[in-house]
């Protein structure tokens, strides 16, 4: 499977934005999908996950809980990532792969990782 994030850009603090995930090349359905971000200098951060089919089961970062919703959409073959009252420090490139293994939340348990795309928040 192959992914592409898109709906990054450039926005004051305290604003929105919608991040996507779209998938092509495999059964999207049977993945689980998380969304990482990575800051300059910085290792990769788990930021969210939501499981395969229905996509009931989600975990979140505690630094986004309350404020970042993760979704997904199997008939589009794309996972959302809804970000709200964001923050200069959510500047950051974002990131979904597939979780390849057991751990949710770390960096080398996933693969298929997509291209990113660049959220900039401003003060």
């Amino acid at each position: 499977v192959q992914l592409v994030e898109s709906g990054g850009g450039l926005v004051q603090a305290g604003g929105s934005l919608r991040l996507s995930c779209s998938a092509s090349g495999g059964i999207f359905s049977d993945y689980n999908i998380g969304w990482f971000s990575r800051t300059p200098g910085k290792e990769l951060e788990f930021v969210a996950v939501i499981s395969e089919k229905s996509g009931s089961t989600t975990f979140y970062a505690h630094s986004v809980k309350g404020r970042f919703i993760i979704s997904r959409d199997n008939a589009k073959n794309s996972v959302y990532l809804q970000m709200d009252s964001l923050e200069p420090e959510d500047t950051a490139v974002y990131y979904c792969a597939t979780l390849e293994g057991d751990s949710w939340n770390e960096e080398h348990q996933y693969g298929n990782w997509g291209p990113g795309t660049q959220v900039t928040v401003s003060s």
